[in-house]
């Protein structure tokens, strides 16, 4: 009988607790929201927002030369491929200066690693890469001579005149 009304004493109380903590919770939560009032919201000012810059458009060079390519693209070349061990390519509203790399094919590469630009001239076409994403940007390029019959200006083509 003690153990019966042990367990009873015990289980009222722990009744009484659970309700006395959970009103003295709402109070104190109550009372610390009370306590600190809401600071008023800053004044916000208008700000003129400037409109987007334009991206960067590079001029076309003075002297390029137009290479037609399939699908009706097209890009500019400045300098002579058959000397220069640097020439600028007009691509995409960009100006890109490739450097010459030697080959042993015999074709004219220009290549600029920090741009990813690859130009590669063989004697019947120019073709320019992108080393970025591993495309070919455009094919089948020739000058206006090119169409006509003449070969790409190539360092190799002006090598076997001399020989």
């Amino acid at each position: 009988m003690k153990k019966l009304l042990i367990a009873t004493v015990v289980g009222a109380l722990s009744t009484t607790m659970l309700f006395a903590a959970t009103d003295a919770f709402a109070q104190a939560s109550g009372t610390t929201a009370k306590a600190k009032p809401k600071a008023p919201a800053p004044k916000r000012r208008l700000i003129k927002r400037k409109t987007p810059a334009v991206a960067k458009v590079d001029p076309v060079p003075d002297g390029s030369v137009r290479w037609s390519c399939d699908e009706g693209l097209s890009f500019m070349l400045k300098g002579d491929m058959k000397r220069d061990q640097i020439v600028t390519v007009h691509w995409g509203e960009k100006n890109y200066n490739l450097p010459r790399e030697q080959t042993t094919t015999g074709a004219d590469r220009f290549h600029d690693a920090a741009s990813g630009m690859d130009l590669v001239v063989i004697p019947t076409k120019a073709m320019l890469f992108s080393d970025k994403d591993s495309s070919r940007l455009a094919d089948e390029c020739k000058t206006p001579e090119m169409a006509q019959g003449a070969p790409a200006p190539t360092q190799s083509n002006e090598l076997n005149k001399t020989n």
